[in-house]
């Protein structure tokens, strides 16, 4: 596939997104559009779209090349199998005491729970965590397309990238949140439909049906499931399925970006309805991101191809298997429908991602949900400098990791923007578990600090201090309880006790 053909998709693309955006947007795009899409989303369409939110860029090629690991397999069901469990824990939890409440932002629980700096740092560390870890995203794949597409035209990276951020601010910023509940309905469509075309169309090079390529998969050295041998392993089963459950409760149910989606229902009923469709859809789409990985490495050894490497270290790059055979040892077909997925798993996470931290913004910030800002002069045009200024700081960020050009330090960027969301789990448990007791408000940013500290020393010194055991995503789990007891320690009696 050529860059220009490929670079011809992406406009075509675009200019779907942008007609959708037009139609949904021209006659309504208010603030309550954009924060809460007017509290009148389908569920079915939320649950569908969310798909594509919660299984970014980084998934579609990441989850598929590293599957090649002899260590890894399929380890990573295991994890999936925690976040199911946790999307229940959801449902059944949280989303009950957001609708019960009201929240545009679920960030107002901390306010009224535990206090005002407690609140704004409960909103603090989401805007961090997202900025950085959306801005991760969306570099992972951008570096794909200019590796395949805008190196060839000679354009420089810091121009894909703000080409990248230009394309979904405009079609985000008028009516946001409504916009994207419609678009990314259609980008997920994109993307599950080039996960199974992806899965035919290597069946098909291969010549295996599909029951003899699951008998393939079944055989072959990639499809462990399993691991229950060495629990000081970060692959160990229980870790993962900890580390699943809470990972998703912190970075799902404690997330304006996910959660903003569910709160646009009418209802509570429908929210959960979303909530367990999306479940289902997520557990099964992810097994046919695994089969797509072991058979992608199936294909590479019956045909010789080796792993891409860096082309500044000279490493392989597990995560450039896909793109390298969908484009360079498939037919044209195949890589458009690579192409369509990768695109659609991207701008799908990153356009909610930017209106999540618009709408936490003007929310948690700027107060605009409160009654007496309702009506002021400008409240829109202030809301679009704040998409404006979220869009410039993402491009920003993208351009520093490039220029760090380091997969060791930018991987570390990334897993210290997790570990923010201990805190959060924290804050949450303490609000809901201790409602006898509140806060000193004012010592709570001290202690969402120190814990994310403690929890990089125990990580980076693991062998150290505890026999070769190593973290992995259940560090999250040390990490809300060192913030839970950290919050006990400057805990008082509540005034009364609430019933939030």
């Amino acid at each position: 596939m050529t860059p220009f053909a490929i670079l011809t998709l992406i406009v075509i693309y675009f200019g779907i997104l942008f007609f959708i955006s037009h139609i949904v947007s021209n006659k309504n795009s208010g603030n309550d559009a954009f924060f809460k899409a007017n509290k009148n989303s389908k569920w079915y369409l939320v649950a569908f779209g969310m798909i594509g939110t919660a299984l970014s860029g980084v998934t579609f090629i990441s989850v598929p090349g590293e599957v090649g690991n002899p260590d890894n397999q399929f380890k990573y069901f295991q994890f999936v199998i925690g976040n199911a469990i946790g999307f229940v824990i959801i449902a059944k939890v949280l989303l009950p005491l957001y609708y019960r409440m009201n929240l545009t932002s679920i960030y107002s629980y901390i306010e009224k729970r535990l206090g005002t700096v407690s609140y704004k740092t409960a909103a603090s560390i989401f805007l961090i965590s997202r900025t950085i870890g959306s801005s991760f995203r969306l570099y992972l794949v951008v570096i794909v397309l200019q590796r395949y597409v805008f190196d060839f035209y000679q354009i420089p990276f810091a121009a894909t990238v703000l080409i990248s951020l230009l394309l979904i601010f405009a079609y985000t910023y008028r009516g946001g949140l409504k916009t994207i509940i419609i678009t990314d309905t259609l980008q997920t469509f994109f993307l599950v439909s080039s996960v199974f075309l992806t899965i035919f169309f290597i069946c098909n090079s291969l010549n295996l049906s599909v029951f003899e390529a699951f008998e393939e998969l079944k055989n072959s050295n990639y499809s462990k499931v399993f691991f229950f041998e060495d629990y000081m392993k970060g692959t160990y089963f229980w870790k993962q399925i900890l580390g699943g459950i809470f990972v998703t409760i912190a970075m799902v149910g404690l997330d304006q970006d996910l959660m903003q989606k569910n709160l646009s229902c009418a209802t509570i009923g429908e929210a959960q309805k979303n909530m367990f469709t999306f479940t289902g859809i997520f557990v099964i789409i992810n097994i046919f991101f695994l089969s797509v990985g072991a058979l992608l490495y199936i294909y590479a050894d019956k045909n010789g191809i080796a792993i891409p490497t860096d082309i500044i270290t000279g490493k392989p790059r597990t995560d450039l298997l896909f793109p390298e055979i969908a484009f360079h040892h498939l037919t044209l077909i195949p890589s458009i429908v690579f192409l369509l997925g990768l695109t659609a798993a991207t701008f799908a996470t990153t356009d909610s991602a930017l209106t999540a931290l618009t709408t936490s913004f003007c929310v948690d910030f700027l107060g605009m949900d409160k009654a007496e800002n309702l009506n002021k002069p400008n409240i829109v045009r202030t809301r679009h400098l704040v998409h404006i200024g979220f869009s410039f700081l993402m491009f920003l960020v993208i351009v520093i990791f490039n220029a760090i050009n380091d997969a060791s330090v930018v991987s570390m960027i990334f897993k210290i923007a997790s570990y923010t969301y201990g805190p959060l789990l924290g804050l949450y448990a303490f609000g809901l578990f201790m409602k006898s007791k509140t806060v000193q408000d004012k010592l709570v940013p001290m202690i969402c600090l120190i814990s994310p500290a403690i929890c990089f020393f125990i990580s980076k010194n693991s062998s150290l201090l505890f026999g070769d055991y190593v973290f992995d995503n259940e560090l999250i789990i040390v990490n809300g309880l060192i913030t839970f007891i950290g919050l006990l320690l400057i805990s008082k009696p509540a005034i009364s006790e609430t019933r939030f």
